[in-house]
């Protein structure tokens, strides 16, 4: 028998607005009756965008691509999701825009699951403290500022100090660590985002990293979101037990779009025509970083995130901004940087929050003193420029003192391991590179460790699986640079 009931089609229930105005990416719309920030919504002809704020009489939205299709009277709907991208392990070795697309020409990428961009950072409690430390293989950091996982550590200075080759450097260094690399380029130059990844796969490093990338050819929605978007794929990797690095480059680029952004919405200007929420859009974004708890697998996410600053004011927004809701910062100076000492970090005004109790009892070691010597060292020669008589023991300290600036100076590209750092500073401290004439000391410094690991292997494994300099590691060393010098 015939089944004569009438069918009745399911129903799909939408808000529905209507367009009032497009200007730049920022849509402005009517007539919707519900609305959160950060949902996802269809404009006009299938556009995707995100609701970014909402008064008493209209949505704003963010379109998410080409708003030249957009008209004035375009119905727009709302989703009931927030905005999402696919998260996963295929993201590895690969380039992605700001929505985690792929763009390097390498077929699509298959997510396991989707994360929505606008997360909350982890509570309390499902943290614990930082106790292990983030090796960049960069000497002047490692032992004087070292950097834990989970930590937010700003790199700051002017434009062409370095602050990139930094963080690029960090991730070199973290290859066969089981460290996962995502680098976040904001609103930069293409041909130096090319040179960048260049660099990452002529040295292996795309193995482990991801590169989120949103250039200042793209629109102000991309650079607006690229760093969500990369703090988001980290946290899948985070929330697994792993760990994580993330570099941001930079965040005052993507302060400047924000602001450009909160123009175009007419909400009104603050200090430095920056909008009044400015400092919690990037503190609700550094408080991302953590190191998990055990019961929530252990997993951390440091960040690296970079700021630049106008002749070398730290007092502008922006920097100020960022250096206080991180744990420190690395300034980098310019001075130093056309002085030809590299990296160029002023160690007057750096400082990690973390501190040396991440570090291994053999850098604890060699590095107590350091920072004391160095800045004693810089006082020194200051007052020497006015004074030409030196009583010798002043000129003990400044030729200890330019034996240790030499040791900092490191080639680009080319990160140490923990034990070449250790051995390099126990030389240090035994007296042995500031006895030596300026060229010996340089070949020293490039030699020793490839000498002791090619005649003394058990000594460096030694110092490897340890981590301590016992007294039996000792005594191999003073031996091995007797040799050294014999030779």
């Amino acid at each position: 028998m015939p089944d004569d009931r009438i069918k009745i089609p399911s129903l799909e229930i939408k808000d529905v607005g209507t367009i009032r105005e497009v200007k730049r990416s920022i849509v402005k719309i009517s007539g919707f009756s519900f609305c959160i920030n950060g949902q996802l919504i269809k404009i006009g002809p299938g556009l995707p965008g995100i609701v970014i704020g909402f008064t008493e009489t209209e949505v704003l939205a963010l379109a998410l691509g080409d708003d030249s299709r957009l008209k004035i009277g375009d119905s727009v709907y709302g989703e009931e999701d927030i905005f999402r991208i696919p998260v996963g392990d295929n993201f590895i070795g690969r380039i992605v825009d700001a929505f985690a697309r792929p763009i390097d020409g390498k077929g699509s990428i298959q997510g396991n699951i989707s994360y929505p961009v606008f997360r909350d950072a982890p509570g309390v409690v499902d943290r614990t403290s930082i106790n292990e430390q983030l090796l960049t293989g960069i000497k002047m950091i490692d032992t004087i500022i070292p950097l834990g996982k989970g930590q937010r550590e700003l790199i700051i200075g002017d434009r062409v100090t370095g602050k990139t080759t930094l963080a690029v450097d960090t991730i070199l260094n973290q290859k066969n660590k089981d460290v996962i690399c995502i680098f976040c380029w904001i609103g930069g130059n293409v041909s130096a985002f090319f040179k960048l990844v260049q660099e990452l796969r002529r040295k292996g490093a795309m193995d482990y990293s991801i590169v989120v990338s949103a250039p200042g050819s793209d629109s102000p929605a991309e650079q607006y979101l690229a760093p969500y978007t990369a703090c988001t794929l980290g946290e899948y990797f985070m929330e697994r037990g792993r760990d994580v690095l993330v570099v941001f480059d930079n965040l005052t680029r993507h302060a400047w779009i924000y602001r450009q952004i909160s123009l175009l919405l007419e909400r009104p200007p603050g200090r430095e025509a920056y909008p009044g929420d400015i400092f919690y859009l990037h503190s609700q974004l550094m408080e991302r970083a953590a190191r998990l708890s055990d019961e929530k697998g252990g997993g951390s996410m440091s960040f690296l995130p970079i700021a630049e600053t106008q002749e070398g004011d730290v007092t502008g927004l922006i920097p100020s901004n960022l250096i206080s809701m991180t744990d420190g910062q690395i300034y980098l100076d310019t001075g130093l940087f056309h002085e030809g000492f590299r990296p160029a970090i002023n160690l007057r005004l750096s400082v990690s929050r973390i501190g040396s109790k991440v570090q291994c009892e053999a850098i604890k070691e060699v590095s107590a003193w350091l920072k004391g010597e160095y800045a004693e060292y810089k006082e020194l020669a200051g007052l020497m420029r006015v004074r030409t008589k030196l009583s010798p023991e002043v000129d003990m300290r400044l030729r200890r003192g330019k034996a240790l600036s030499d040791l900092f100076v490191q080639d680009k590209g080319r990160p140490l391991t923990l034990e070449e750092e250790i051995i390099t500073f126990y030389a240090f401290n035994k007296g042995m590179p500031d006895i030596l004439e300026d060229k010996k000391r340089e070949r020293f410094k490039k030699e020793i460790y490839r000498y002791l690991l090619k005649k003394y292997p058990s000594l460096i494994e030694n110092l490897s699986a340890q981590k301590m300099l016992t007294a039996e590691i000792k005594n191999g060393l003073d031996e091995a640079f007797k040799e050294f010098f014999k030779t």
